[in-house]
């Protein structure tokens, strides 16, 4: 009789063998289940949106809170998931306009952490303003009560210093850029007026406030501002922290 065919060996094998399955059933037992898709899908759906902030000093506090999220790196990336998608496929209630610079570092849906359908947001060069992009701003509280408007400027603003020195050196920029500079003039003569080491970021933090006194006093929206449902906050994003000051107009 062969090897294999020993009763002996024949034992020890088929025991060999025993030993091996239950080793792989063992390990089979312990292997973490992956997540599928659907499972992903399921446990993103099951959180519930925010309640929209139906006053401005509630709106505000959102959006600040989103924003220290981004200064700490704790983002919550809410609103940003199929389900908010197909939610606000047909309707929109965003509880903030953001009026903000062009510049590529200053997203405010990032940089408040905020989703589809947070947020009417509107982007110009320094914040300049013209008939189009005031009734723009105005859209979000006159059509669906939109509680809070915020001028955001920021830091090393490119538009602000190529119209700085244009109106400096009395030199006109190419194109259509001058209509910035044009813009830009009351807030380049309060500058101008104050002084200081970096008169660029005078004029940058000018021109926040300008705009949204305009805003906070015309002949739309200043009856909204008078009467409580509406706030107008002139807000500063510094670039090297991440960080929104609100230079005035936040809601008591």
């Amino acid at each position: 009789m062969d090897a294999a065919g020993h009763p002996r060996r024949r034992a020890m094998l088929t025991g060999g063998f025993a030993v091996a399955a239950a080793a792989l059933a063992g390990c089979a037992k312990s292997t973490p289940k992956v997540a599928t898709p659907a499972d992903l899908k399921v446990k993103a759906s099951t959180a519930p949106p925010d309640e929209r902030p139906t006053t401005a000093k509630a709106a505000l506090a959102r959006l600040m809170e989103g924003n220290r999220r981004w200064v700490n790196g704790n983002l919550h990336h809410p609103d940003r998931d199929p389900d908010r998608r197909q939610l606000v496929a047909q309707t929109q209630e965003p509880f903030g306009v953001v009026l903000s610079c062009i510049d590529s570092r200053v997203p405010p849906e990032l940089l408040f952490d905020t989703g589809l359908g947070d947020l009417y947001v509107l982007r110009t060069g320094a914040q300049a303003v013209g008939p189009v992009v005031t009734g723009s701003v105005e859209y979000g509280p006159m059509t669906s009560g939109t509680p809070l408007i915020v001028v955001l400027g920021h830091q090393r603003c490119g538009a602000v210093e190529a119209s700085y020195k244009a109106l400096r050196d009395g030199a006109t920029l190419p194109g259509n850029l001058q209509a910035i500079a044009d813009a830009l003039r009351p807030a380049y003569d309060q500058a101008v007026r104050l002084g200081g080491s970096d008169p660029v970021d005078t004029m940058t933090r000018a021109q926040i406030r300008l705009t949204a006194n305009d805003l906070r006093s015309n002949k739309d929206l200043g009856p909204l501002v008078k009467k409580g449902s509406l706030a107008v906050v002139g807000a500063y994003y510094s670039l090297d922290t991440g960080r929104v000051d609100i230079l005035g107009g936040a809601p008591s």
